[in-house]
């Protein structure tokens, strides 16, 4: 094996663990809240919402 041919299949197993890594700094949301209850991104929580 060439050292361009085990260069190559190491980046290219990595490459998957280097994706999610850049993920984890993301914030955080909620796909849906319960009937009655809004996200609220500040205190990163569903909160009940109030009709005023």
């Amino acid at each position: 094996m060439t050292i361009r041919t085990i260069l190559t299949a190491s980046v290219l197993a990595f490459l998957p663990a280097l994706a999610s890594a850049s993920c984890a700094y993301h914030e955080r949301q909620a796909s849906s809240c319960a009937e009655g209850y809004v996200w609220d991104a500040e205190a990163r929580t569903c909160v009940q919402q109030v009709n005023g």
